[in-house]
């Protein structure tokens, strides 16, 4: 097991959704947002994430993830064993190393504290740290396909290459 930036993601990202799991699923553009991730990086972590059985997607309008289970049988080395398993690959090659027992050794230790860490755990203690989430929208505010535009923008840039190219040449007269 290893610890990496792609885990660290994945751990921030799902304490943001369980932080509202009262409030449905939530978008990976607004985890994008929120914590400054690239919203096709979320996608791949989530898809893993999917896989194992973490989290669940809702597709539509006001679609997302949800979390699969309580947070409370969810620990840290689920989360980083989705998306940081070693490839066969690099399995075999950590086996030829000659302090191969020292590198396992550590790795149980490693798995052992990170399953003993839940994400509810990880939750509670960035509410104690003050953490708050947004409140949930009104529900009476419309929002989807069907709302109707708050104002309308007229647009005068040309609409096509023809139309653009019309617009840079000089008038003939």
């Amino acid at each position: 097991m290893r610890l990496s930036t792609k885990s660290r993601f994945a751990v921030t990202a799902m304490i943001d959704v369980a932080l509202r799991e009262d409030r449905g699923p939530v978008s990976l553009a607004a985890i994008s947002v929120r914590h400054q991730i690239s919203l096709s990086y979320l996608e791949q972590l989530f898809s893993k994430l999917r896989q194992q059985g973490l989290v669940e997607s809702t597709r539509g309008p006001g679609g997302g993830y949800s979390l699969s289970r309580n947070a409370e049988k969810i620990t840290m080395a689920d989360i980083v064993g989705a998306v940081d398993a070693p490839s066969e690959e690099e399995a075999a090659a950590e086996g030829g190393w000659m302090s191969s027992e020292l590198w396992a050794s550590l790795n149980e230790k490693m798995l052992t504290h990170l399953q003993s860490i839940s994400l509810r755990q990880l939750v509670a203690e960035q509410r104690t740290k003050g953490v708050t989430v947004e409140p949930a929208p009104a529900p009476s505010v419309k929002r989807g396909v069907f709302a109707k535009p708050k104002s309308t923008l007229k647009i005068t840039a040309p609409n096509s290459v023809f139309a653009l190219a019309g617009s840079l040449m000089p008038s003939r007269g």
